[in-house]
């Protein structure tokens, strides 16, 4: 069997985190490509992965014209993903998408709409739906292990901002999209149920000199959801988050509840009079979710071999993309927002 080739689109963190994935641990790839417009960068991730010269390219269109390219690893700042997407599917080119998967709704349907018509996959980079301990809670909620849930808890809080473009709502829809779209997505994949409502508030807490800058910046969010089957749920957001990174889940069931998630780095503790009880917190979203960035990887490339579904669609990204729109209108709004 042929090695599935991949592209990398984005030279950044979240590029080289797949790369590196694709790179020691998924079978039946190989990265053949990396697409950046910092020509610097695109060089140095690149030169990592042993690849010539004339692997760089400043964009995509260059680079199809130039070599064959099985599947594209988008990666780039939000505004940016329908123009990859759109493009790659014209040219029959399998996509994986990191969330936000759009700004507008709109988009995310042009999207899905090229991809479905060229025949191609398109899967959002939702992690969380292959992390070992997320799934092990989905199958347990799915074997009625807590009863049904009743109120679903969620939260991201990041240690660090994104980049200056995610400062922007415009050009993000804010930290609700670019924190927060697993948390939107966690709630509705482990509830079985699509959004109803939402209510949201949020604060610029700690963040001043931004809010001069951008006046509808916030760094701190807590979001009410109502599910059509009853369920509510829980988000609360703080980016940036001074104490590490940090996600988690809580399922509150008709007969039980469920913890998923901890702030602890290792199970390893040490003890003395000068400091007490320590433990490290997890300071990274590379490391807490290692295993489901190689999960997801893998999958994507299975979904290719074996011409199967993916389990993060690019339907579940439009829901997310529309719960988090909602929410911004309720901050904006001061009132609760329906979920179209």
């Amino acid at each position: 069997m042929n090695n599935i080739r991949i592209c990398l689109i984005g030279a950044g963190r979240a590029g080289e985190v797949h790369g590196d994935v694709y790179n020691n641990y998924v079978k039946n790839s190989e990265i053949i490509a990396v697409v950046d417009n910092d020509a610097g960068k695109a060089k140095n991730l690149a030169n990592k992965y042993n690849l010539k010269e004339n692997s760089i390219f400043k964009n995509l269109q260059n680079a199809i014209k130039n070599i064959k390219i099985d599947a594209v690893v988008i990666t780039t700042p939000t505004f940016t993903h329908p123009d990859y997407v759109i493009d790659a599917a014209k040219n029959k080119i399998h996509v994986f998408c990191e969330k936000p998967m759009a700004i507008t709704v709109k988009d995310c349907d042009r999207m899905i709409r090229a991809c479905k018509d060229a025949g191609v996959i398109l899967q959002i980079g939702f992690m969380r739906r292959f992390d070992p301990g997320f799934i092990y809670a989905r199958d347990l909620l799915d074997k009625g292990t807590i009863g049904r849930p009743i109120i679903i808890k969620s939260l991201t809080h990041g240690p660090g901002l994104p980049g200056n473009w995610a400062l922007d709502i415009k050009k993000s829809n804010g930290m609700l999209a670019e924190v927060n779209s697993h948390d939107f997505d966690t709630i509705r994949w482990l509830s079985g149920a699509e959004y109803e409502k939402v209510y949201a508030v949020a604060e610029n807490f700690n963040s001043p000199e931004i809010g001069k800058i951008f006046p509808d910046f916030y760094d701190t969010a807590t979001v009410s959801l109502t599910l059509k089957n009853g369920t509510m749920g829980i988000i609360d957001s703080v980016c940036p988050c001074f104490y590490g990174y940090d996600a988690r889940a809580e399922v509150i069931g008709s007969h039980g509840v469920m913890f998923i998630g901890n702030l602890q780095d290792s199970t390893t503790i040490t003890c003395n009079r000068e400091n007490g009880i320590v433990i490290n917190q997890t300071l990274s979203w590379k490391k807490r979710f290692h295993e489901a960035y190689i999960a997801e990887d893998r999958h994507f490339v299975e979904c290719i071999v074996n011409k199967k579904k993916t389990i993060a669609s690019g339907e579940d990204g439009k829901k997310a993309v529309a719960a988090v729109i909602a929410a911004n209108e309720s901050i904006s709004k001061g009132k609760p927002i329906k979920i179209v």
